[in-house]
């Protein structure tokens, strides 16, 4: 009997530890700079996140970065002298597998029609909305895809069009904002009844930003399997951006980083084994001139054979000739196509050439490639701070986003970095550069032009080369613009599971204990 009472209280004291001793300590990490205990209540309570890599966003696929020749590799046949080729490279980041659908920007109308139903928001219902007759013509009978071509389940993974740059980097921030409000849902941060709600909410919208800066607050809900602490070792009821968890920014790729995804060089450089892991060999010779060759001929080959004479974008072939002919169609689209047809490229990307011409990011200058940077190369900076009231708060617009104001130069004047706010015309149209720009007179070029990348169903084979560039204001749109989005990659650049640098065993660095 007594033994059995023994057996019983061993039992119980396991059970309530779940597989531990009940008096063993919580093991912490220490820092390797002071050696107190990281998130431990008794030790100045500095929290350490348990995240450790960034993933990856809804849609998005991971490019690698690196060094490129960026620019034109054929002939200039149209005679701009705009693409000169550089050396530069990008660092790594995300980037949408297709372009955006017309099913994913009537989601985003859906949500703001609903969001900002109030009549004093009509302005912002109607600056969301594409403008569907750029599918007029005077001679020609497109007058249907006005109505059907954004609304019709026909054409739901067909790619938006009619979009300006405004309203697709708009739709990029919303973007944002969505992903991480669920984040927040599965969480248990946020009570999924009141992300139902969100009918009429207008500016009380949950914004990213706003969310960061305490300035949203959403009705929290039991947060499952909590391990974020407050300094007194309490679960937290808020995320921070400390903690990992709440993805980046959605934006508009720009024009150098769009231009290394199309040409998805990582196919040109296999994995050889070495002592340290795997490594490729730095090919960038073998210059593509298309996104969806994977080797120098430009062919794609497989165990059945090579796939030569297939057409692998949609474009226009020639003169009257879209599509091929009846029994035998080339590209199989009259006009756009589906964002996952044709074949993908190294990265695989869908589209990065023909189909429709993609916004980026960048201010239009036809000699940008001799003035940016030669890593991460972009034009359009125009510094901004958040802005904040009289009792130095920070306040929201009316539609919820953070307020922010350009950065002065009397701030700017004395930084080392830089020295004005606005630096979209640095080094263009300045005493450093010793040029101007005759807006309406001799161009069209101006501080809204933004550029425009990939070719379109409506263009000759040479405009789907990525280093071929062209321009539309940025309150344009066209039948042939749309549109994917990108993504900030922060942490290793050569991916998750990895560690920025070389790192090797401790019998390669030759080291010694003392």
């Amino acid at each position: 009997m007594r033994n059995l009472w023994y057996l019983t209280t061993i039992v119980v004291l396991f059970s309530a530890c779940k597989g531990g001793l009940p008096f063993a300590k919580k093991k912490y990490e220490k820092s390797s700079a002071t050696g107190w205990n990281y998130s431990d209540k008794n030790m100045g309570a500095f929290y350490k996140s348990p995240v450790k890599e960034q993933a990856t966003g809804p849609g998005l696929v991971f490019v690698q970065g690196g060094t490129f020749s960026m620019g034109a590799t054929e002939e200039d046949v149209m005679g701009d002298w705009n693409n000169v080729p550089r050396r530069v490279t990008v660092s790594s980041f995300y980037i949408d597998k297709t372009e955006v659908a017309n099913i994913h920007y009537r989601e985003y109308l859906s949500w703001i029609e609903r969001t900002f139903e109030d009549e004093q928001y009509v302005k912002v219902v109607d600056g969301a909305k594409p403008d569907t007759l750029v599918w007029r013509s005077e001679l020609s009978a497109n007058e249907p895809l006005v109505e059907y071509y954004l609304r019709h389940p026909s054409y739901d993974f067909y790619p938006v069009v009619g979009v300006s740059w405004r309203q697709a980097s708009d739709f990029c921030i919303w973007r944002g904002s969505r992903v991480n409000e669920l984040i927040l849902v599965e969480k248990g941060y946020a009570n999924k009844n009141q992300v139902k709600t969100i009918q009429g909410q207008g500016e009380e919208n949950f914004n990213t930003k706003s969310y960061l800066l305490g300035l949203y607050a959403p009705q929290a809900s039991k947060p499952k399997k909590n391990a974020l602490q407050d300094e007194n070792g309490r679960p937290r009821t808020t995320i921070k951006l400390e903690d990992g968890i709440l993805f980046p920014d959605y934006r508009l790729p720009t024009e150098a980083e769009w231009e290394y995804a199309a040409l998805g060089y990582i196919k040109q450089n296999p994995n050889v084994k070495v002592k340290e892991g795997k490594r490729g060999e730095e090919l960038i010779m073998n210059r593509q001139v298309y996104t969806w060759s994977s080797n120098v001929n430009g062919l794609r080959d497989n165990r059945f054979g090579s796939w030569q004479g297939k057409f692998n974008a949609n474009f226009k072939r020639g003169n009257g000739d879209y599509m091929g002919t009846a029994g035998g169609l080339n590209d199989n689209s009259a006009f756009t196509g589906p964002v996952d047809a044709f074949l993908p490229n190294g990265f695989g990307l869908f589209n990065m050439s023909g189909n429709v011409n993609e916004w980026v990011s960048d201010v239009f200058r036809p000699l940008s490639s001799l003035d940016v940077d030669d890593l991460n190369p972009y034009r359009g900076n125009v510094f901004k701070k958040l802005e904040k009231d009289a009792n130095n708060e920070y306040q929201r617009d009316s539609i919820g986003k953070v307020k922010s104001v350009a950065v002065t130069d009397e701030e700017s004047k004395k930084r080392l970095n830089y020295q004005k706010g606005n630096v979209i015309n640095y080094k263009d149209g300045d005493t450093t550069s010793m040029v101007s720009y005759g807006y309406g007179n001799t161009t069209l070029v101006n501080d809204k032009s933004r550029v425009i990348k990939g070719g379109s169903w409506d263009d000759r084979a040479y405009w789907l080369g990525p280093g071929t560039r062209r321009y539309m204001d940025e309150d344009q749109s066209a039948s042939t613009v749309g549109f994917r989005c990108a993504m900030d990659r922060f942490g290793s650049q050569e991916g998750n599971g990895f560690k920025n640098g070389n790192n090797f065993s401790n019998r390669r660095q030759n080291t010694r204990k003392k």
